[in-house]
């Protein structure tokens, strides 16, 4: 499955939904971010700074998480505040004239908390889009509501050595089971702002020229392999929650 998913808060989505407007025929969520992962590169929050203080460090920007941090950010992050926020930057994207097919989340998978994420889908049966699920309990409870998510194991591209990736993207095409997958993979060219503010430009840049190769395609075409995207998934998921 093809997703993109720009981060709403970030100082360059701006650009990045200006390119969105000028290719209408590509699809795309939201990938909803309530936390910063680089220490260089922050941003802040785009609902009121007073309504939603729990979310919020010392310098009023979005917590930057570890994996410690992580835990300490959710057991502390009010689930009205995090509503505010998050409908912040959905609106923000139609107030931009673009319509979204769903929503992820950035670095708290399936929201991190089981309210999060039924906040999510509440939020999803509102807009009229799909919801990213991929863990274990998320998928087996989105499928109880006859939800359809992944059938088989999520892969983040950040999980794999830069090493022989091609041979090892190559493996992974030929040896993928039957159903639903879905690869979070990062591509970026790799340039200078990129290296600047990023200590994993490698893996982008090594996504990048797999997913663009010759190799690629003609590996799709051998195994018989249909990318689809969230379009076909939101139809799914709306004709349910409506």
């Amino acid at each position: 499955m093809s997703v993109l998913s720009p981060m709403v808060p970030c100082p360059s989505a701006p650009q990045a939904m200006r390119l969105l407007r000028r290719r209408p025929e590509i699809p795309f969520g939201i990938h909803l971010t309530l936390v910063c992962d680089l220490p260089g590169y922050r941003w802040r929050a785009l609902a009121a700074e007073d309504s939603v203080p729990s979310l919020l460090d010392d310098a009023g920007e979005l917590f930057t998480v570890t994996p410690a941090g992580r835990s300490e950010f959710l057991a502390q992050a009010r689930l009205d505040e995090i509503e505010l926020e998050l409908r912040a930057q959905i609106n923000a994207v139609a107030d931009a004239g673009l319509t979204p097919t769903h929503l992820d989340f950035h670095c708290l998978a399936d929201g991190g908390r089981d309210d999060i994420l039924d906040l999510t889908v509440a939020l999803a049966a509102e807009y009229g889009l799909a919801v990213r699920v991929w863990l274990g309990p998320g998928r087996q409870r989105m499928r109880r509501q006859g939800l359809p998510v992944v059938d088989n194991g999520f892969l983040d591209s950040f999980s794999l050595s830069v090493e022989d990736k091609p041979a090892r993207y190559a493996q992974l095409l030929r040896d993928l089971p039957a159903g639903l997958s879905e690869w979070a993979v990062h591509p970026s060219t790799g340039g200078e702002e990129s290296r600047a503010i990023d200590s994993g430009w490698r893996v982008r840049r090594t996504d990048y020229e797999f997913l663009t190769s010759p190799e690629a395609r003609e590996l799709l075409q051998q195994e018989g392999i249909v990318v689809i995207d969230y379009r076909t998934v939101q139809q799914a998921w709306s004709s349910v929650l409506r």
